[in-house]
């Protein structure tokens, strides 16, 4: 499901959702969607999504719904900052990216008021640069809204979490977002200590020693 945060549209009505739910269901999976505005995110809770991407235009009572109903909200800094993709001056996706860009600061603050279950999505793997500012878009987090600690927890176990939601169809079988006999050995070893310095998650080809997956080691700066 898609929303346009400028014109307030919903693609899809509550009858077609409920039937993608019913369907995912029946394939012992959920349905996330692509949600920006409150009358896009109710009308996917009221049929039984499970998940909300983006989200930035939500209000109060929109995240007290979220909250009662155990849904999750997969969101990012959607920032009129350096990561903001260019746009021209007083066109519509401007206009567009604007008023996502002030919503955010007030979703994330309701997030943390309702104690939202909140994931942690990049939504710009499809881009070469987008996917070297990871790290750098989760530290941003921690300028506005959370802990170095809180943000980290949120990357890791919290967005395991709802990973394994899809179950049994999960493609990541064994336990995720721990570091224990019998879970998938996806570890880093960062050079200092990102809790005191979160800085150190925006260069990972400098500060991250060892990246493991699945127990082998893709990258080894120790010798």
């Amino acid at each position: 499901m898609s929303s346009q945060p400028l014109h307030a549209a919903s693609v899809y009505t509550e009858a077609e959702l409920k039937a993608a739910v019913e369907a995912a269901e029946n394939w012992n999976t959920y349905v996330a969607v692509h949600a920006y505005t409150p009358r896009a995110v109710q009308m996917a809770i009221r049929s039984g999504v499970k998940s909300i991407e983006h989200g930035q235009l939500i209000d109060e009572e929109t995240a007290r719904m979220i909250s009662e109903k155990g849904v999750w909200l997969s969101m990012q800094p959607f920032l009129d900052d350096e990561d903001a993709n260019p746009y021209l001056e007083g066109s519509p996706n401007r206009e567009s990216q604007l008023l996502v860009s002030r919503g955010t600061d007030n979703a994330y603050n309701l997030a943390k008021r309702y104690n939202l279950k909140t994931a942690w999505g990049t939504d710009n793997l499809y881009s070469a640069r987008g996917a070297t500012r990871q790290g750098a878009k989760l530290a941003k987090m921690v300028r506005c809204w959370y802990t170095p600690a809180e943000v980290l927890k949120m990357a890791t176990s919290t967005n395991a979490e709802l990973l394994v939601l899809s179950e049994p169809r999960n493609l990541y079988p064994g336990k995720l977002g721990v570091v224990e006999a019998g879970a998938l050995a996806d570890l880093l070893l960062v050079d200092g200590d990102p809790v005191a310095n979160i800085q150190l998650i925006e260069d990972p080809e400098r500060n991250f020693l060892v990246v493991m997956k699945n127990g082998v080691i893709y990258t080894n700066l120790l010798g």
